[in-house]
């Protein structure tokens, strides 16, 4: 081991049926060091997470622990968490009913509950050692959020914890609370704890963090020092472009006219949920395709989910066609003539126990209401319509849509939202997960429906796929909009450098 690694992982590698998660992938971590573990949707960070805290077998790879001799197999959380290695979750996994203390020694000592003064002692002790402001006696889930991720940290902290891995701690934070673990986290660094921090925010990783490794596809792209990687470089190793090297990709599809003096389909000020995004403007024209772009986590489906209203809209003004109208749920916003295909099909999408004509006829069965039921004829020729039009692979329109491949699911959700004959339509990720025929199978259709005169915006991880269908971005960056890139300026390095923060 290096000198002052307290944990190394080499050659690790993990396979699944068919996908090959971690393909011999080392990391370091060293003493009182806060290190940044990025990538992408996909790269392999929670497989590697997985790995060393015993949730998943390796395949390969050894994993050596300072103070061991010899290469340690771990075979689940407890053996890790004897070893030395905490994780805390986005997800608090704590007991809300419980007291502070009793969340603190939950599980570790039977002794320590026959002694409750002694356990409310010792817990305040470390809670003061740590400057988290909670009272021992209290309940933990009458708390803040940061305070239950920091109960968590102290719990994890006070069990001789050498490796504490932090996973996407902040996304439920404010500054504040996000100063205040930051504090706590230099103080542990101080005292030598080795810090794994999972984070999407480039921000907070320049803020906090003294090395960066980056995954992609399940690959090791490289560790760096902090100080030798400009933000537009980690972006670009991110995305797994070089950054020297970008074509721009202009479409050749037919352009929808725009007629002087036409107001915009949709147009939002100061829009504003409850998913945290800062409150953003926002407007599309007829006929055009414009998109939300950024690294996963930036905010580019929340500000899609609060146009649709599918997050609870705390503030702003919406526009449909000149209009001001109230968007507060979806059906609002399908009655204005807005369709919208979610980021996960499987969760917001697909209702899979139902066949392929079920679940295409759902927006308009919705709009029309469930007491006016479409007749079996009607259900029949709507559906095949659109498993038609869409080249749907299914043995029948009754086939239960669960049984259909995750591209076929899609062009079912996006044939669903095309019966409704929106005016806008958004697409989050409509081409993730799906076979590359279908691919541009659906951009092509994207950019036929625009020409048409449908509005469109369209999200994608994939940059490529952005600049084939969009004619503007709004840039995203730490869930707050960034830059708006159209015309000459809608290039690879210009979103980069953009999502970089201005860095070239």
């Amino acid at each position: 081991m290096r000198e002052k690694a307290v944990l190394e992982m080499k050659n690790i590698s993990k396979t699944f049926p068919g996908v090959r998660a971690l393909s011999g992938v080392d990391f370091t971590l060293c003493e009182g060091e806060i290190h940044a573990l990025m990538g992408e949707n996909g790269a392999g960070k929670s497989t590697l997470i997985k790995v060393l805290t015993g949730v998943y077998n390796k395949d390969g790879g050894q994993i050596f622990i300072k103070g061991k001799d010899k290469a340690v197999t771990i075979h689940s959380p407890q053996e890790a968490q004897n070893l030395g290695i905490s994780t805390v979750y986005q997800e608090i996994t704590l007991c809300p009913n419980l007291s502070v203390a009793e969340n603190m020694y939950i599980g570790r000592s039977k002794d320590i509950y026959q002694n409750w003064k002694k356990m409310n002692e010792d817990a305040g002790k470390i809670l003061k050692a740590l400057d988290i402001p909670a009272e021992p006696t209290k309940q933990l889930g009458s708390c803040s959020i940061a305070v239950q991720q920091m109960v968590a940290i102290a719990r994890a902290v006070d069990m001789d914890c050498k490796v504490l891995i932090l996973d996407e701690p902040t996304s439920s934070l404010d500054e504040q609370e996000v100063a205040k673990l930051f504090k706590l986290m230099r103080d542990l660094k101080a005292k030598g704890v080795g810090i794994i921090f999972v984070t999407h925010f480039l921000d907070q990783v320049y803020e906090v963090c003294d090395k960066i490794t980056v995954l992609r596809d399940g690959k090791l792209v490289g560790e760096y020092e902090i100080k030798d990687l400009p933000r537009v470089q980690l972006v670009s190793k991110m995305l797994g472009k070089d950054f020297d090297d970008m074509s721009d990709i202009k479409s050749e599809a037919k352009v929808f006219e725009q007629k002087e003096g036409a107001v915009n389909v949709f147009e939002a000020e100061g829009l504003l949920s409850d998913a945290g995004i800062k409150p953003f403007d926002f407007y599309i024209k007829k006929g055009e395709v414009n998109g939300f772009t950024g690294l996963l986590g930036s905010g580019r489906s929340e500000c899609v989910r609060a146009i649709f209203g599918a997050d609870r809209v705390l503030g702003g003004t919406v526009k449909v066609n000149g209009k001001t109208v109230k968007i507060n749920k979806p059906i609002d916003a399908m009655k204005n003539g807005i369709a919208y295909l979610p980021e996960d099909r499987k969760i917001d999408g697909i209702v899979g126990d139902l066949s392929v004509r079920d679940n295409i006829i759902l927006a308009l069965q919705v709009l029309k209401g469930f007491f006016k039921p479409f007749t079996k004829a009607e259900a029949y020729r709507f559906a095949d319509e659109y498993i038609k039009l869409l080249d749907i692979k299914t043995a029948s329109a009754d086939t239960p849509i669960k049984s259909l491949s995750g591209g076929n699911q899609q062009k079912c959700i996006l044939g669903r939202w095309l019966l409704t004959h929106p005016e806008y339509l958004i697409l989050d990720e409509p081409t993730r997960g799906i076979d590359v025929g279908t691919k541009v199978d659906i951009q092509k259709l994207v950019l036929k429906l625009a020409s048409e005169g449908m509005s469109v915006t369209f999200i994608s991880s994939e940059t490529d796929e952005m600049l084939r269908t969009c004619s503007r971005l709004v840039v995203m960056r730490d869930r707050k909009v960034v830059g708006e890139l159209s015309g000459e300026d809608l290039t690879q390095n210009k979103i980069m450098s953009t999502i970089a923060g201005g860095e070239n």
